[in-house]
């Protein structure tokens, strides 16, 4: 009887524990995790442009049309304090070209992940973004460069444009 009076006592000494009430956290003074959210938008940006390759036509170069679409999908998460993580996928999806001397056909190629933090929230954010161009034959492949300009909106939601495209043998 003793052995489980004191078993009893032990039981009851355990659940009712140190007599605190629970706690919770020490105040406001981290971050709010409920405020943040995160979105995925992908965007075709629609371009057509000329540039010279350097490259092409055995080293005399050549003026190639360059068009189709950038492919960019862009994951961002909102910090709920006006600033925003991005993490973007870009490539140069559907681009073909032809050399305007030679006739030579050019395929954009690849992909270019990038990631960008302390973005805030409707200002735009610049980024130089580089797409290889492989042309038929030997010695006509490039790079594409181009400013690719972002804006992240209040909803997560994101604008680009492309602008500057110069060219770089490769």
């Amino acid at each position: 009887m003793r052995c489980s009076s004191l078993l009893a006592t032990a039981l009851v000494l355990s659940a009712v524990g140190c007599g605190e009430e629970p706690t919770g956290p020490a105040g406001n003074d981290g971050p709010s995790l409920a405020a943040t959210s995160s979105t995925e938008s992908t965007i075709n940006d629609q371009f057509a442009v000329t540039r010279f390759d350097p490259c092409a036509n055995g080293g005399a170069g050549e003026d190639v049309f360059l068009s189709g679409s950038f492919h960019i999908v862009f994951h961002v998460t909102l910090d709920g304090s006006g600033g925003a993580h991005v993490v973007e996928v870009h490539n140069p999806q559907g681009i073909s070209g032809v050399g305007l001397t030679t006739g030579t056909a050019y395929q954009g190629v690849g992909g270019s992940p990038l990631e960008i933090f302390n973005v805030r929230v409707g200002e735009e954010h610049t980024s130089v973004r580089n797409q290889q161009i492989v042309g038929q034959g030997p010695g006509n492949n490039f790079v594409l460069h181009e400013d690719l300009h972002t804006t992240v909106l209040a909803d997560g939601t994101v604008t680009t444009f492309h602008d500057n495209f110069t060219t770089e043998c490769r």
